[in-house]
């Protein structure tokens, strides 16, 4: 596949999945006015939408329809957005800019940002439920949504704010913290097909877990080296905060070995898949490559 060809796939299922959130989305003209419109600002126009890339890309190994694949695509990314809401709020990491504007708390108001993310989280399980509809899906996601999942590893990350971890507890917080939303992702995008043998789904779990740990990663290293303008978001804000990072574990040159390790982890586990998983091999070079 051509580099010139995957971006525009990846273009094609952007604007799919930004249309697909439009109509999934309460309309700003059904009250409550002002949540609907505040919870359409957290989530449509901005973002790299990865997480529904991820899902388009694995529901390609398993013959997944697309209309499916919008249901899973919409879910993780409502999730994903609910989250960045929150992680914003004052009593988290207190940012005022996300994805190139102001936070939801900032445009808004602390109170009406904590009901977005609220809102927007039940909403991805309607989505999901709505659009795919199985029961072991939709348990599947609040599990990588929960307190074994991106909540518990965003509560570690708090409770871990002035310490230095060891390696191994870095990761046990990214694999929860981000790994597990991205792993979903992928898992339900190959879970809409109707082909899903049992050693394939393995392979991709294999491969969602160094591609979550890899995104982690680069986007600490980018912390660390990129302005707020490339980001859109602030720069350099884990080491003011006193978060430890894979860059203030292992340093920028070490961590993007690591990248490179994850990335190749990632590529051997869809050795078996030729073709099908050629977009998913495609995204693990897009994570550990890209610069914003």
């Amino acid at each position: 596949m051509t580099e010139a060809s995957f971006q525009a796939w990846m273009g094609e299922v952007q604007s799919r999945v930004e249309s697909a959130l439009g109509r999934v989305l309460p309309s700003v003209q059904v009250a409550p006015s002002r949540l609907h419109e505040a919870m359409r600002y957290a989530v449509l126009g901005a973002g790299k939408r990865l997480r529904p890339l991820l899902a388009f890309a694995a529901g390609e190994v398993s013959g997944a329809p697309l209309e499916r694949l919008d249901a899973v695509a919409c879910a993780v990314e409502l999730i994903h957005a609910y989250s960045l809401v929150h992680d914003d709020l004052p009593c988290m990491d207190d940012d005022v800019l996300r994805r190139g504007k102001p936070t939801v708390h900032v445009e808004y108001d602390e109170a009406t940002a904590l009901l977005v993310g609220d809102a927007l989280q039940s909403l991805a399980f309607q989505a999901l439920a709505d659009g795919a509809g199985h029961v072991d899906m939709v348990r599947l996601l609040a599990i990588a949504a929960g307190s074994r999942g991106m909540a518990g590893g965003q509560a570690i990350d708090l409770e871990a704010v002035g310490k230095q971890l060891a390696l191994p507890e870095l990761e046990f917080m990214h694999i929860h913290k981000t790994g597990a939303l991205i792993r979903a992702a992928v898992l339900l995008g190959f879970s809409c097909g109707p082909s899903t043998p049992e050693p394939d789904r393995g392979k991709l779990d294999r491969y969602a877990k160094a591609v979550g740990l890899a995104f982690q990663v680069v986007d600490d290293v980018l912390d660390a080296e990129a302005s707020t303008a490339t980001l859109g978001k602030t720069a350099g804000k884990d080491a003011r905060q006193g978060k430890p990072t894979y860059v203030s574990a292992l340093g920028v040159s070490r961590s993007r070995q690591m990248a490179e390790e994850l990335r190749g982890e990632a590529h051997a586990a869809l050795n078996d898949l030729g073709s099908r998983a050629s977009r998913l091999a495609a995204l693990a070079d897009f994570v550990v490559l890209r610069k914003f």
